[in-house]
This record gives structure tokens, sequence and C-alpha cells, in this order.
């Protein structure tokens, strides 16, 4: 279903994306696990400690939007595909079945490395019945008040997440799936059913973190796809059929469910980004025509581009500005970042017609992406975070008086 009206409280005016640093004892635990070296039941009750401070760390932060930092997880994409019938995860995957453009794959070929693991379709994808993601969100509505279970985020993969990567025809078995309509069908059902299994749970709050759409905004992608002779379509027909694949997940969502789109351009070890370009070349499209009520985009350097394409966000979805840098521990200037939410405000107002004002109601602001989409995290530390967190809180309490 379309966002009808403009949702708010979620999001929020002060918002973060997900992830935040591991401490370090969470991650020897999980190391010691991986090596055998210690018992998988040794690292739940390590978690929930990890779990229960982050939390409250938030909290003391002055946020109302509350994530476990995705310390159950290794990478930000966390374990739903892994877990759906007919998906299988492989470890040490043959080079040659990725697009070597895919700015994330091209990173790995640079650095003469490749993906350490994966997951391919080996049969028809069906959902199990069970969300590997309930655990982690029942614990969290153990760490806040009954009233706030519906500012609870949980972050999910993008639906399209193991399709792009993938050379054309190595997505699926030609013998399970005739084409990508019936691949992303049969995934758009379990990505619903999965939503449903966490409303029912309840969830309110949801973003989909969902790097590949910055990717059409690559030249250097856009050139590769052009000159990989296998492709069918053009790299226009495949967003195209991204954002109808997005909206057949989403088709069947409550209208109190809030779901957001999470867009970077790479947040890997070392604070290392994948890809370059603005969003002009995907704006129409993106803001006009994918069902979600908020797009929490990147704007923190240069290589996002102006703010110019937020003249096409429509009237009933908001923008969270993600104008702190999560890769870097130097502070913004907090005046120098008001005036840029005060500039993109400008840019909607123009395009809606409306006053700077009016803007801003649908705005608010947060750091371009998470502090550790990979355990490992960002190259910085915990206090560098924890300033970070409070300068967003701050920019919003100056921009926006007395709102969450």
């Amino acid at each position: 279903m379309a966002p009808k009206q403009l949702s708010r409280n979620p999001p929020f005016r002060a918002e973060h994306l997900g992830s935040l640093l591991r401490p370090k004892d969470l991650l020897q635990k999980r190391a010691a696990v991986d090596k055998k070296q210690a018992q998988a039941s040794e690292l739940t009750p390590v978690e929930d400690n990890a779990i229960k401070e982050i939390v409250q760390a938030q909290i003391d932060c002055g946020f109302r939007p509350i994530t476990d930092g995705e310390y159950r997880r290794h990478m930000f994409w966390g374990t739903f595909f892994p877990a759906l019938d007919g998906m299988k995860e492989i470890f040490n995957p043959e080079p040659d079945m990725f697009r070597p453009y895919m700015p994330d794959v091209a990173a790995f070929m640079e650095k003469e490395m490749k993906p350490g693991e994966t997951v391919v379709c080996v049969g028809k994808i069906k959902h199990t019945g069970e969300s590997t993601y309930i655990g982690q969100f029942e614990y969290l509505k153990t760490l806040v008040p009954k009233e706030r279970w519906g500012d609870i985020k949980m972050t999910l993969a993008a639906p399209e997440w193991y399709h792009m990567r993938y050379r054309e025809g190595r997505a699926y078995p030609k013998d399970v799936y005739l084409s990508d309509e019936e691949y992303f069908s049969d995934i758009a059902a379990a990505y619903r059913q999965e939503l449903h299994i966490l409303y029912k749970a309840g969830l309110r709050n949801v973003q989909i973190d969902d790097p590949n759409f910055a990717y059409f905004c690559s030249e250097k992608m856009l050139k590769g796809w052009e000159e990989d002779k296998e492709n069918v379509g053009t790299a226009e027909d495949l967003l195209d059929a991204y954002i109808k694949f997005h909206n057949d997940c989403l088709s069947k969502r409550p209208a109190d469910m809030h779901v957001g789109l999470h867009i970077c351009r790479g947040n890997f070890v070392g604070s290392r980004h994948f890809s370059e370009g603005g969003y002009d070349r995907i704006a129409t499209k993106l803001f006009q025509h994918l069902n979600v009520d908020t797009y929490y985009l990147e704007y923190d350097t240069p290589r996002a581009g102006g703010f110019e394409p937020l003249k096409y966000l429509p009237q009933n979805k908001n923008v969270i500005l993600g104008v702190i840098t999560s890769k870097f521990p130097k502070m913004e200037d907090k005046e120098e970042m008001k005036k840029r939410v005060y500039a993109a405000a400008d840019v909607i107002a123009e395009g809606s017609g409306s006053s700077r004002e009016e803007a801003l109601k649908r705005m608010g602001v947060s750091p371009q992406c998470g502090f550790a989409s990979h355990a490992e995290g960002n190259l910085v530390g915990h206090d560098d975070m924890v300033k970070k967190l409070k300068l967003v809180r701050q920019i919003a309490d100056e921009v926006w008086p007395g709102e969450p």
C-alpha cells in the first residue's frame, strides 16, 4: 500500500541508522565461538548485556528510536535470506558469479579479495513461518516500557540484495525459476510473511537498508552495466523492476507500520565506501514511485550530491538527512549542519510550493549510516560515537524544539 498521509513518530527528528559499535568483550566472545573455542550458549548472555547497555546509551542520548545496535548480527543484512526455504548460504563463492562492476564487488576485487560468503537460490523460495528476528525484537521489548515498543526500530535487508550482485542468470537455477518476475514474486511473499510475523509481535517501525539504489547513481556501475553484454535489459529497466519488487514486498503492510528506506554508498571495514553519485538520476522514481513513508539519505560528503533531488519529495513522505558522518571521529560544526538542514528544507519547500516551516515538518536528522554495518565497526571509538549521537540530538532540539 502507498502511504496516504504523513507518518510521524516514527520517524523522529533525531534518528540513527541501526548499527552501533560493538563492545570488545562481545567481539571477542563471538570470535571465540566462531573458532570453536567457546560454546554458542556462552554468547547470548554477553549479547544481552551489551544490548542492555547500548539501549540505555541511546536513551541517555535522548533518542526515541531504539535498536539493539545489530549486536546479534555479523553484517547489517542479518539472517532473513539464509533462513528461507530454497536459499543457501555458501562460503568462498567463485568470483565469476558476481558482476565485477557492482561497487561492493569491485571494492573486493581491487583489494584482490572476494566475498567470503553469499546466499544463493537452490530451490523454490518460501518463508518457514518462523522469523529469525523475533528473538531480537522480543528482547528489546523487555528493555523499554510497553508504551515505547512502537519506537523500537528493526532493520531489514533489501529484497533484491542477492540478485543485483550476481551476473545475469546466476541468481537462481533456470529449472527453479524461469524469470526474475517469478523469483521476485516468491521473495516478496516471504517478505510479506516476515513483516506480518513481526507486526503481530508488536513491531511498528521498520527500516530497509538498501545501498543498491545508490548504485544506480554511480557512473562506474552504469558504464559497467552497459558494457556487460550478458545483461538482458538496461539499468533503468532494473531500477523499475526493483521499485516494483519493493512495492510488492510492502503491499500488505498495515497502515500503522512505518517503513523507511535507508540509502548509503557503502559502509565497510575501515570506514570504506563503495560508490559515488548524487540522487538526481533516480530521484523522481525513488521518491514518487516507491511506497515507503520515509527516506534515510546519506548526505555527509559531496559524493552524495546536492539537495536538489529533494524537490521531488511528495508531501506525504519524510526525509531524514544523514549529514553527520559515522565513518570518522572528526566532529561536524553544529551551526553548519543546521544551515544544511535549512538549505534542504528550502529545496523541499520550493518543490512542493510550501514554506520552509512546512517542509521542516517532513524532516529529521541522523548520521549518514550506521557505526558498524560490519561487526568490526568504523574508524571511530565509542566515545566518538556517543558525541556524534548527542550532536544529532542537539541539532534536532534546535531545529525542532520540544520534538522527539
